[in-house]
């Protein structure tokens, strides 16, 4: 089945990316991305993410893409190591240094080379192939025909911009901010000249339509779009949410009911494009080579309606328990979660002298898991007459048995150097 990849510019939209219904997140660190305005993320909450994707059976990419200097080459090992410790899924890449230096220094972290390359054809896929590189997001200006052709002959996989901002020059091929204000877009600083109004009647004749594919999907599936990615780190939580959940919703539509049962209801397209687009709708140039209609002439970028679904839901996942307790034993607390599972052992349990704990007092303990990744959907408890263990103890074998698990199942995840 297809990747949806949905972009986050910091932690609020990471959380309603994965709770919307994306299956990968791509995400700026603190250095080194094409979005430097982008809200980003500190180490600290880039290995928070990767940890919590994971848990959630996500992937997570980092973008280092832009044109490095001499000098940041240097950097870039002792920058990698905590994400590649982690777990990083990939990284998406515009310089063909960093690739050839990633694969030698961190063999096993899978490399993707940026619709920055501006990749147009089998020639370059299988030249970046040959550097180590395991997928491609070619240019946007590719047909269909064009990216299954790349996917046939290299049967690399392809990542397909599917909704989102439209660059008017090649990506990665524009140098206008850079001339007109020393601000490269190749360093992720483009001040998007192209999005201001030019000629005497102040016409916006460089300014792109924003993408909307949601009717295209099963051509693009077809064609050999596996990843299907969504344009906006630099876009609210809301906006992040709302485009996830309906790509999602459609994509399950395609997979349930096939080609045949694929129909979009003209609701939902004017709900996705009123989350923000600009001047109306455009497919791009999956079906067509150019057009003045993919222009927006006039500025019509809007956000009318940004609901707040998923928005600062963080997601938890179901696990099962067990509590042993019998006066004058060690307390045992075990958690599991398909096959993995964590024991943690505590102090012996006393004999009560008042009144005696029953089992709604442990799960009344057992359930507090509001800020972690978990929660019961079952509890067992094997109990002795008379017990008592005092809450602070419960608490603390709760907390460090949940942590346990979760180590246990991040465990599959990380690497050493």
């Amino acid at each position: 089945m297809a990747e949806l990849l949905i972009p986050a510019g910091n932690m609020e939209c990471f959380y309603a990316a994965v709770a919307a219904g994306a299956d990968a997140i791509y995400a700026g660190g603190p250095r080194f991305g094409a979005r430097a305005y982008a809200g980003n993320f500190t180490e600290e909450e880039y290995v928070q993410a990767i940890n919590y994707a994971h848990l959630f059976g996500k992937k997570m990419y980092m973008t280092l893409n832009i044109l490095m200097k001499e000098d940041e080459m240097a950097q870039i090992h002792d920058f990698l190591v905590p994400y590649y410790e982690a777990g990083l899924d990939g990284v998406i890449v515009q310089d063909v240094g960093l690739i050839r230096y990633i694969r030698r220094e961190f063999p096993k972290l899978p490399v993707h080379a940026s619709t920055q390359m501006a990749l147009t054809g089998v020639h370059g896929a299988r030249y970046l192939q040959s550097l180590g590189a395991e997928r491609i997001v070619p240019a946007r200006e590719l047909s269909l025909a064009e990216i299954k052709k790349i996917h046939d002959e290299t049967g690399m996989e392809v990542e397909v911009f599917i909704h989102g901002a439209m660059c008017y020059s090649y990506s990665g091929m524009c140098l206008m901010s850079s001339f007109l204000g020393g601000r490269s877009g190749n360093r992720g600083r483009c001040a998007g000249p192209c999005r201001q109004p030019y000629e005497k009647d102040g016409r916006y004749i460089l300014s792109m339509k924003d993408l909307c594919t949601l009717e295209l999907l099963p051509d693009i599936l077809e064609a050999g779009g596996y990843s299907l990615k969504v344009e906006g780190r630099m876009k609210a939580p809301e906006y992040v949410a709302g485009v996830a959940a309906m790509y999602r919703k459609y994509l399950d539509l395609y997979y349930e009911k096939g080609r045949e049962g694929y129909k979009v209801n003209k609701k939902d397209l004017e709900k996705l494009l009123n989350l923000y687009s600009r001047s109306g709708r455009n497919t791009g140039y999956f079906t067509k080579h150019n057009g003045y209609e993919m222009v927006t002439i006039e500025r019509g970028s809007y956000a009318t309606d940004l609901p707040k679904d998923f928005v600062n839901e963080k997601k938890q996942l179901p696990i099962k328990g067990s509590v042993v307790a019998y006066p004058g034993k060690p307390v045992v607390i075990e958690v599991m979660r398909g096959d993995k599972s964590f024991k943690v052992t505590g102090e012996l349990a006393q004999e009560a002298s008042k009144r005696p704990m029953g089992e709604e007092d442990f799960r009344k303990q057992m359930e507090k898991t509001g800020n972690t990744s978990f929660f019961f959907e079952n509890l067992r408890f094997d109990l002795g007459n008379n017990v008592f263990v005092p809450v602070k103890q419960l608490n603390e074998l709760r907390r460090s048995a949940l942590a346990g698990l979760e180590e246990e199942i991040l465990s599959e995840y990380k690497r050493t150097l």
